[in-house]
């Protein structure tokens, strides 16, 4: 019986709940605040991307070389087909920072690339999220991300959904209220006819915030709606894993990344390790959702954050590589991974992946006998034979000098033993090679076969963008297969010593591929298409007169549906941008 003493009271876990949610209402209102004005500098940039595309009226498809280094982008299977398809996904060469909305398919079974040019794609982003579904020939689900200006310092967060019709090859903005805020960093999955999204963070110059809300995406009804869910949530974070469970009734939300703010310029980064399950209950129209922590068994994986993780064959979710960021009071040093675990989502347990090698060198070992829950044992006397892993370090010199030095673990290999036939296992450890150490790499699965691409790694302040591109068998577990090698003279870097002159040199001779190119051309029809800038002619006057030109281009750009005052905002930024670096280049 309840007393009315404790009728209407709130348990303690339930005002921290409400608390926790209060604070975060106020700092996404302050933070949104603040970085409103820098992301309406960085509309007008975005609506010159927009209208570049819109220029292009027809689907051009080119067969092409791998695309360029990069990381943060999506690669996703094709939901139909034996390809996978690959969206956008950013580039940092020391000095600037470039942001594609390009669009790759690669054939599985030929091993090639195809470049498709679709019009009016989605505007270039990183650390978006995108879904494949089956329905309607098969659709590409593209949600939020972020775009950066070019010097890094300045962010604008997307909340707008898209999805690409593959069988018509066309791109659709999906217009529905009620959607997640703008953010990056976000996960999204399909679970049964609807998309989840979780987590992700918005950050500007100065402030920063991390969400833990979901919310769900009906594919019938084409609307949004923020989910209630119960029991304890996981903290606010980004950059975390998201698996749905084989029966389509959840989601497993596994570590992630989150910072916080001791004082005014101290920051400090929490690496996530913690492991959730999101549950589905109850009919259609009648569905609750519950949280609940889930401790799994097995060997985990040491704390890391930039991991990439994609959904395998017999309900396993496969992750690899990532870093771990020692964080001292002015430095930040990361070990990164190139190591591979396997979760088993029905037996909620973990697995530490090790290659089996190919079967050349006549090298045998005895099957180790079973025991009662059919878990493999090796022979004590085998394990004292065999031997440790070996370390082969490579050493690579890119173009500018600079020397990478890149580890590969070689698994170690058992002594020979005389075995029955029938009952033997050939290896050759020697000729095993793997991806470098990386994070921010992009992965999927596709026919029980893990495909990795990109990514980045660091050695002292230096980056290193990745296009190589690898495949592995998960049926096999035997080695990883080479599809693309890392190309040493994509590794552009340019140190902030360096002049603004040499800058733009080495601009024009390189970097990442087609992205600055691409932009110099539109350059170039830009100056001829836009209003020129006469002779003596302040910014001030050269608005008042460009004045409708850029409200139509604005108003193009930004829709019908745009407010007037915004797009008078747009229109004066894309001038004064247009000015500036015509009057600057004069």
């Amino acid at each position: 019986m309840i007393s009315p003493a404790t009728m209407g009271k709130k348990s303690k876990s339930e005002k921290k709940v409400k608390g926790a949610e209060k604070t975060a209402a106020k700092m996404e209102k302050k933070v949104s605040k603040r970085s409103k004005r820098e992301e309406e500098d960085l509309e007008a940039l975005i609506a010159e991307f927009q209208s570049l595309d819109a220029k292009k009226t027809q689907v051009v498809e080119t067969a092409c070389p791998p695309p360029s280094a990069r990381l943060s982008a999506s690669l996703t299977a094709h939901p139909e087909k034996e390809e996978l398809i690959l969206f956008g996904g950013e580039f940092f060469n020391g000095k600037k920072t470039y942001l594609y909305n390009d669009l790759f398919f690669y054939n599985i079974k030929k091993n090639s690339w195809l470049k498709s040019e679709i019009p009016n794609p989605p505007p270039p982003r990183c650390s978006h999220q995108a879904v494949a579904v089956s329905q309607g020939g098969g659709q590409l689900w593209v949600f939020g991300g972020e775009f950066a200006s070019p010097n890094g310092e300045q962010f604008y967060h997307y909340r707008d959904l898209w999805v690409l019709h593959l069988a018509t090859n066309t791109w659709e903005n999906i217009k529905a209220p009620g959607g997640p805020s703008g953010r990056s960093g976000h996960r999204m999955a399909l679970s049964r006819r609807q998309l989840l999204v979780f987590g992700g963070f918005h950050e500007s110059t100065r402030d920063f915030i991390y969400y833990n809300d979901i919310y769900s995406f009906s594919m019938d009804a084409f609307s949004w709606s923020r989910l209630s869910v119960s029991g304890i949530a996981p903290s606010p974070r980004s950059a975390c894993q998201m698996t749905p469970t084989p029966d389509g009734s959840g989601i497993i939300i596994y570590g992630g990344y989150s910072k916080l703010r001791l004082k005014k310029d101290i920051e400090k980064g929490t690496i996530h390790s913690d492991m959730f399950l999101l549950k589905q209950e109850g009919k259609s129209g009648q569905e609750k959702w519950t949280w609940s922590r889930l401790s799994p068994t097995g060997n985990k994986p040491p704390p890391r954050s930039g991991f990439c993780m994609a959904v395998g064959p017999a309900g396993r979710a496969v992750l690899f590589g990532g870093v771990y960021d020692e964080e001292e009071e002015e430095t930040l040093e990361g070990d990164f991974y190139n190591d591979l675990y396997l979760f088993d989502t029905i037996k909620n347990r973990w697995y530490p992946s090790q290659l089996r090698g190919n079967k050349t060198d006549k090298k045998k070992r005895r099957r180790g006998k079973k025991d009662e829950a059919g878990e493999e044992v090796t022979d004590e006397k085998e394990e004292s034979a065999s031997t440790g892993p070996t370390e082969v370090i490579k050493e690579i010199v890119t173009e500018d000098g600079t020397v990478m030095t890149i580890k590969e673990v070689i698994p170690g290999a058992q002594e020979a033993e005389e075995t029955n036939e029938g009952d033997e296992e050939e290896e050759d450890a020697s000729a095993l090679v793997e991806p470098c150490p990386r994070s921010s790499a992009m992965a999927t699965v596709r026919q029980g076969k893990l495909f990795l691409y990109g990514g980045m790694f660091e050695v002292g302040s230096r980056q290193f963008t990745l296009n190589d591109f690898y495949c592995l068998d998960l049926h096999k577990m035997d080695q990883w297969e080479v599809l693309v090698e890392m190309d040493p003279k994509t590794q552009e870097w340019l140190e902030e010593s360096e002049s603004e002159d040499s800058d733009e040199e080495e601009e024009a001779e390189g970097g990442a591929e087609g992205g600055e190119e691409e932009e110099k051309e539109s350059d170039k029809e830009d100056e001829d298409e836009h209003p020129a800038a006469k002779a003596g002619e302040t910014l001030t006057e050269y608005q008042a007169r460009t004045e409708q030109y850029w409200m139509g281009l604005a108003h193009a750009n930004m829709g019908a549906d745009a407010k007037d005052k915004k797009v008078a905002k747009v229109a004066l930024a894309m001038a004064k941008v247009f000015f500036e670096e015509n009057t600057e280049d004069a």
